[in-house]
C-alpha cells in the first residue's frame, strides 16, 4: 500500500494568510491549526497536512537573507518528516526569496512550492484558496512512491515555474507572475497536466546540503539613457562593496564613454564582479554582438545570459556568501547551479 504522502505548510507572512474581519474590515492572520475546518476541500487531497507560523508574520518588503535562511533552516530540520513543502509568501518579494532558497538547497529531493494571493483568503473573489490547494496537490503528486517534481517552484493563478525563473509581472491581476524565458512546469485546468521534461534532473540518493545567504553589500545598477558619471562614480565607490549587478540595455549594451568604461575597469581591479544582465523582460544577454557591448567582453564583465534580476540577485548573494567552498564567482555565475539560465 502506498505511503500517504505528508506535507508541512509554512507561513512566513503575505495577504494569503489573512482573513477580514467584517465588522472593523481589518485583516488579521489566519488560524493554520484550523485549516481544515477554514478550507474543507483539503479533505479531498490524499496527503495529511502540517502547518508552521512565523511568530510575527513578515511583509515581504521588509524580507531579507535572515528570513531566508530561517526558512531554509525550517525546511531543513523537518525535512525528514514531510514528503512536500508549501511556503506561503507575500507576492511582492517571493521571485527573491523563492530563487534565494533554490541556490541555497543542493541534492534537493522534495519539492518546495511558494505560493501566495492577491486577495485575503477570506475574500469573496478570492485566487487564495485555489493557490493554497493547488500548490498542496502538486507537493503530494508522487510517482512510484517518488516526488513527482523535486525543485523549488512558484505556483500562482494555474501555473507552476520554477523559481529563479519567475518575475512579478502585475500588482492587480490575478496572474501576477511569469516565466519569460523558460516553460511552465505544470498547468492546472480540468486535469493537472506535468512537463516533466522541463524538469530539473534529481537525484534521491545525495544528501541534501544546505547553504546560507549572507547579507552582502551589493548594488542593482539600472542603466538609463544620460545616466551621468557622477552618479556612476558614486555608486561604485560605495565602501566595502561586495558586487554589481548591471541592468543593461538589450541584449547586454552599455554606454561606450571613456568615464563608463574606466569606471567598470576599475571597479573589477578592486576584485569587485560585475554581472551584466538585460533589463528586458525577455532574452539574453549576448557579449560582442554589438559594438556597444564587445569592451565589456573584453574586461570580463560576466554574463548573466537569460538570467532574471531576483535570480542574478540572490545567486551573486549566494556565491559571494560561500565564497571559500565555491571558487571562481565568474565560471559558477556563467553555470547553471539549479536551472536558473540557459548559456549560449
Amino acid at each position: 500500500m502506498a505511503k500517504i504522502p505528508h506535507i508541512l505548510i509554512i507561513y512566513t507572512g503575505g495577504t494569503i494568510g489573512m482573513m477580514r474581519d467584517y465588522k472593523t474590515n481589518v485583516l488579521k492572520a489566519f488560524d493554520f491549526d484550523r485549516i481544515y475546518k477554514r478550507i474543507p476541500e483539503l479533505n479531498h487531497l490524499d496527503c495529511t497536512i502540517d502547518s508552521i507560523s512565523f511568530d510575527d508574520p513578515i511583509d515581504s518588503s521588509n524580507m531579507n537573507p535572515f528570513h531566508w535562511n530561517t526558512i531554509a533552516e525550517t525546511i531543513l530540520s523537518n525535512y525528514n518528516k514531510a514528503d512536500g513543502f508549501v511556503v506561503l509568501h507575500g507576492s511582492d518579494t517571493m521571485a527573491y526569496t523563492a530563487s534565494a532558497i533554490s541556490f541555497m538547497f543542493k541534492n534537493l529531493s522534495k519539492p518546495i512550492i511558494f505560493t501566495g494571493s492577491q486577495l485575503p483568503i477570506g475574500d469573496l473573489r478570492t485566487d487564495a484558496k485555489e493557490n493554497m490547494i493547488t500548490a498542496i496537490e502538486i507537493a503530494a503528486n508522487q510517482f512510484n512512491d517518488k516526488p513527482t517534481i523535486a525543485e523549488v517552484c512558484i505556483y500562482f493563478e494555474y501555473k507552476l515555474y520554477r523559481a529563479n525563473r519567475t518575475t512579478k509581472i502585475s500588482a492587480e491581476q490575478f496572474e501576477a507572475f511569469d516565466s519569460p524565458n523558460y516553460p511552465d512546469l505544470a498547468e492546472s485546468g480540468v486535469h493537472l497536466k506535468f512537463n516533466k521534461h522541463y524538469f530539473l534532473a534529481h537525484t534521491y540518493n545525495e544528501k541534501v546540503i544546505l547553504r546560507k545567504i549572507n547579507n552582502k553589500n551589493i548594488v542593482l545598477l539600472k542603466l538609463f539613457p544620460g545616466i551621468s558619471q557622477a552618479v556612476v562614480k558614486h555608486i561604485f565607490a560605495t565602501p566595502n562593496l561586495d558586487g554589481i549587478i548591471l541592468e543593461a540595455f538589450g541584449s547586454g549594451n552599455a554606454p561606450t564613454s571613456d568615464w563608463f568604461i574606466d569606471l567598470l575597469k576599475e571597479t573589477l581591479k578592486r576584485n569587485i564582479p560585475i554581472v551584466d544582465v538585460t533589463q528586458c523582460v525577455a532574452g539574453s544577454v549576448v557579449l560582442g554582438k554589438y559594438e556597444t557591448s564587445a569592451k565589456l567582453l573584453e574586461m570580463g564583465l560576466i554574463n548573466g545570459y537569460d538570467i532574471t534580476t531576483e535570480a542574478a540577485l540572490t545567486k551573486m548573494l549566494y556565491l559571494l556568501s560561500n565564497a571559500d567552498e565555491l571558487t571562481d564567482l565568474k565560471t559558477l555565475f556563467e553555470s547553471s547551479l539549479r536551472g536558473e539560465i540557459t548559456p549560449i
